[in-house]
């Protein structure tokens, strides 16, 4: 496991709080965006495609500082663009540690090695840094040929300065189950205290949509990979039970609000991966205003390939609460790579591209729409 026990007690004591208080819906993930700006052009985004007048704006340090005070998440991840462009972002992060936020500052790692000295090791803060595969992946992913290696040996500069450092790893079409395995175990002698790692989620603007996944295919991979990794002691800076979603040994609803979004635009309905779908001006109005029950796999085709962390993680974490020997037993055994694999929920949309969503019979189902269990 790849996350500090401070911080699994912390991000546990916190939830806890939350059921205690019958919370139905509350964050685990601050998604900030304080600006769209970016270094590089990746394939599989579209941020910096938005006009000029948008990529120049930026949320100041009150916004950002106001966005946690609003939504009280313990996790913050910084992303954008690129963060490092930011002007306030040490403002910003020193802001977030004073209230004991843990924060995952996610870079490209281009500006870091000049930038790492305007931040000190803690705790609280991490470098995040984007690296989707070995060389020749990256290089191709970010459309930069050099990248992979400026970041590698920023990576060992962060870790030799006593920062910690996590790799953040989407996957695309086209990568082997060896290829991945290959980069886990580059990863581990780096030394890095993790690894995030998803399948990518077709972004609507990014300027290529033959790069993603699709879902059956993200399962059949991960099962792949998980194989592989049998022994190899890898890091994960995720749930062991998110990682058996990944491998198709569980069948989860997405939890959006788990992890708000908050850009240059306000709130974002109903999170960062689907644009166009509204904004709101407040944490408050965004819970209250956002039609949840529009949105997932199986209910908007829209979603219907979508596997990221940022909307599972939390739905993981909720059944880990719930059923803590089921992810214990996960995360001392790792997730099953063989056998039948867990049933989707329907993908059935009406005319107007939605439908109430629906699950085929299973025990293992969770549907975090009302928190209840079905079985």
């Amino acid at each position: 496991m790849g996350v500090p026990l401070i911080q699994q007690y912390r991000v546990g004591r916190y939830i806890l709080g939350q059921k205690l208080k019958r919370v139905e819906r509350y964050p685990l993930v601050l998604m900030l965006e304080p600006l769209f700006r970016c270094n590089l052009a990746c394939a599989g985004c579209g941020k910096i495609d938005y006009a000029e007048d948008i990529l120049d704006k930026r949320l100041s340090l009150e916004d950002c500082l106001g966005a946690v005070d609003e939504c009280g998440a313990p996790i913050v991840s910084i992303a954008g663009g690129e963060p490092l462009i930011h002007k306030e972002m040490p403002e910003i992060v020193r802001g977030y540690i004073e209230r004991k936020k843990f924060v995952y500052l996610c870079t490209n790692a281009l500006l870091l090695d000049r930038k790492m000295d305007d931040y000190s090791p803690s705790p609280y803060l991490t470098f995040s840094i984007h690296l989707d595969g070995g060389k020749d992946r990256h290089d191709s992913s970010v459309c930069r040929v050099g990248v992979y290696e400026k970041c590698l040996a920023v990576i060992t500069k962060a870790l030799g300065r006593g920062f910690r450092v996590t790799v953040n790893c989407t996957l695309f079409q086209g990568e082997s189950a060896d290829e991945v395995a290959e980069f886990m175990d580059t990863m581990m002698k780096l030394g890095v205290e993790g690894v995030t790692i998803s399948p990518g989620y077709n972004y609507e603007r990014a300027p290529r949509q033959d790069v993603f996944l699709k879902r059956n295919g993200s399962r059949q991979l991960f099962r792949d990979i998980f194989k592989l990794g049998r022994g190899r002691k890898w890091r994960f800076n995720q749930s062991s039970l998110y990682l058996d979603f990944l491998a198709g040994n569980q069948t989860y609803h997405c939890t959006p609000w788990g992890n708000p979004t908050r850009n240059v635009f306000g709130w974002q309905k109903p999170c960062y991966l689907l644009v166009g779908e509204g904004y709101t001006t407040s944490f408050a109005k965004l819970l209250e205003e956002t039609e949840w029950d529009k949105y997932g796999t199986g209910v908007n085709p829209k979603c219907a390939d979508c596997m990221v962390h940022s909307g599972y993680e939390a739905t993981a974490v909720n059944d880990t609460l719930a059923r803590p020997w089921k992810a214990l037993s996960v995360f001392l055994r790792g997730p099953r790579t063989t056998g039948t694999m867990a049933p989707e929920v329907p993908f059935l949309y009406d005319d107007d591209t939605l439908a109430k969503p629906q699950l085929v019979a299973s025990n293992e189902v969770v549907k975090n729409d009302d928190q209840k269990r079905v079985a």
